[in-house]
């Protein structure tokens, strides 16, 4: 049986063309994650179990995903109480099929309380209207989605009387105990739906709820009346029956592509996927509206553009770089620095002409770098936001700094693996023994410090807050030394800038160094490998083991080999990470329950620190995901370094 459920009503609305390319197996789907893994790092099946306390004793519809017919009969035996509470009920009409995740029935009167694992802030009155009087970008697709939930409903009992709640964290909100985080808990091979380890029973016991109800009926009234649409020439009935008949049918609507949305569309099939005979949606789209041939897409087109929003191309017909001009970027001119739109210009210029060079603003870096003092410190973080406090005072998705690893750079050319810290213990609020592990490890000199990007300043930004309304006996110590490496954010009444304020080298990227390989990311991901397939230099090095090139590892023996050459290209060192779980037999690997097969990027990270959070396992398991999580951190602070010896080295000798 096929039905639009409200997860393809809301796919839909992003752009009506996926509900022909969704749940077919021959598509690729780069959005296509482990719903387990999701709720993990999200926090969502822990704010749902907070939000059932609200109303306890509730019926849970436990069916699965697909048994449309059995979670609406049960729904429907359900419903016939007078009072009820109902846990994922269900409602199936007219091909149309909604779960609720909870629902309160007294008499004829029926509240659909939709769940989120987002926050927001209770005294904002505007907090789902924009500023312009539209609907706040942030709520708009659940506000929609909670439409559809209301209107399927009303479709299905029209006798009913039905509204429409969110119950969401509050920012506004501290909490009242310690621990609370760790109340509900996933047991070994369980699933966090239906297996939930609650340690309380009812609401009192956690003091005051950081969870808040609101009313969004008026809203959600308005969007079923038309007053709001996603799409301008799309209401909303006409959006039901445009995306029923396309899923049901599977038929292709299509929709008129959007520079943007194309550009970030899930249904992509990479190079790797098209050789095992996935298929491409954005192929499939774009062939259709713009004829492209097979061979279009091994053309640069202006979807690889840096940071370009791309007015008017796809109505002009213009996506080939080659069809660029310089009246498509507004290029200012900077001395000894590249600008946004002549970096965007560089990158299409030199892919029109095959030229895979570098371009650099060399007397720029060579001045930026003169600047910098040995020893070279780089640090990089991995962090966390949690919906569920660790401690009583805090709010909800607080900053949760949790890892960093730190090289040092010595002025000889010694590089050292110098310090690293996680935190892997359940319900530890990490982010003050963090901050005096940084504190150790950066204090002893006065070497400049690097981050990639502002994520790291932004964190201690956020422990400083932490850390002024704590009792902690050595905040006043501690915020004096973060200041003095960071500049203050725009949250904050103080304006500061240390005197050792961290050098971010994704900036010190943009603003000097442009290296085709990126094909116009700036991300770690792409610049170190980049740097490596243009660098004679790294590539000597960095394909010798670590204990032949004067240099440290806290997690690598000295036979570890950084750099491998295949087919003249160097292989990403992200992608040479060693699986997590190598060497365990077939039957351990069936019985661990991790479902972690590496660790290379931070969505990665952010799952396996969830699951050391919320997921009872063995301390094997434990162990094995905490040396995952090391050596993941470690190369990206040594990325940093071997990003800095390609500048140093093959830019401004």
């Amino acid at each position: 049986m096929k039905v639009l459920s409200k997860s393809r009503f809301k796919l839909g609305l992003e752009c009506p063309n996926k509900l022909f390319f969704t749940g077919k197996e021959e598509y690729a789907n780069q959005k296509s994650e482990n719903p387990f893994l999701k709720a993990l790092a999200s926090g969502g099946f822990q704010v749902e179990e907070l939000a059932r306390l609200h109303y306890p004793n509730g019926i849970f519809i436990n069916t699965e995903n697909y048994e449309y017919g059995k979670a609406f009969q049960l729904t429907q035996e359900a419903l016939l109480l007078e009072n009820v509470v109902i846990y994922e009920a269900a409602f199936l009409v007219d091909n149309f099929f909604i779960r609720t995740d909870i629902l309160v029935k007294e008499g004829n009167h029926i509240r659909l309380i939709e769940v989120k694992a987002k926050s927001f802030d209770s005294n904002n009155s505007n907090e789902f209207i924009g500023k312009k009087g539209g609907l706040d970008g942030k709520h708009k697709l659940n506000l929609f989605d909670l439409a559809f939930q209301k209107h399927v409903a009303k479709l299905t009992y029209p006798n009913f009387h039905f509204e429409a709640y969110f119950m969401m964290a509050d920012k506004t909100k501290n909490a009242t105990i310690d621990g609370l985080n760790q109340l509900f808990r996933v047991p070994a091979n369980g699933n966090p739906r239906t297996d939930l380890i609650k340690k309380v029973s009812s609401i009192e016991e956690i003091g005051e709820s950081v969870l808040s109800e609101i009313n969004v009926d008026t809203i959600v009234n308005a969007i079923i009346g038309d007053k709001y649409k996603y799409h301008d020439n799309l209401g909303f009935h006409e959006a039901l029956k445009l995306f029923k008949d396309s899923y049901l049918d599977s038929h292709y609507i299509n929709w008129e592509t959007k520079f943007s949305a194309c550009k970030k569309c899930e249904f992509k099939a990479s190079l790797e996927e098209k050789q095992e005979g996935k298929l491409s949606g954005f192929e499939y789209c774009i062939k259709k509206q713009h004829n492209w041939s097979d061979d279009d897409f091994l053309r640069p087109n202006a979807m690889e553009v840096w940071n370009f929003r791309g007015k008017d191309l796809m109505e002009s017909n213009r996506l080939f770089m080659e069809d660029l001009t310089e009246d498509d970027f507004k290029i200012e001119v900077l001395a000894d620095k590249i600008s946004s739109g002549e970096r965007q210009r560089i990158q299409v210029e030199k892919s029109r002409e095959k030229d895979n060079s570098i371009y650099v603003e060399k007397e720029g870096l060579k001045a930026e770098m003169a600047n910098w003092k040995f020893p070279l410190h780089f640090i990089d973080f991995e962090t966390s936001t949690v919906a569920l406090p660790f401690t009583a005072g805090r709010k909800p998705y607080e900053q949760v700094a949790f890892q960093f690893s730190h090289h040092i750079y010595h002025e000889d050319g010694t590089i050292e693996h110098k310090s690293e810290f996680i935190s892997n213990i359940p319900g530890e609020f990490p982010n003050f023994i963090f901050a005096r592990a940084l504190k150790k490890s950066l204090e002893n000199d006065n070497g400049t410090i690097f981050r990639f990007a502002t994520h790291e300043n932004s964190i201690l930004n956020a422990i400083m807050v932490q850390l002024n309304a704590s009792n902690e006996e050595d905040r006043v110590e501690l915020i004096a030394f973060l200041k003095t490496i960071t500049n203050s954010t725009k949250d904050n009444v103080d304006e500061w800038e240390g005197e050792r304020n961290m050098v971010d080298l994704n900036k010190i990227v943009k603003e000097y160094y442009y290296n085709p390989y990126t094909k116009g990311s700036n991300s770690i991901k792409a610049v170190l490998p980049a740097s490596l397939n243009s660098s004679t230099y790294l590539k000597q090095k960095y394909c010798q083991p670590i204990g032949a090139i004067n240099l440290t590892s806290n997690n690598f023996g000295d036979n570890h080999i950084w750099l491998k050459i295949d087919k003249d290209e160097v292989v990403n060192p992200y992608k040479m990470l060693p699986p997590v779980f190598e060497g365990w037999t077939e039957l351990e690997l069936q019985e661990n329950l991790s479902e972690i097969d590496g660790i290379a990027d931070g969505g990665a990270a952010l799952t396996a620190y969830a699951k050391l959070q919320y997921q009872d396992m063995t301390e094997r398991e434990r162990t094995e995901i905490t040396q995952g999580l090391l050596k993941y951190c470690e190369l990206d602070t040594l990325a940093m370094v071997m990003i800095y010896e390609h500048f140093k080295e093959d830019l401004i000798k």
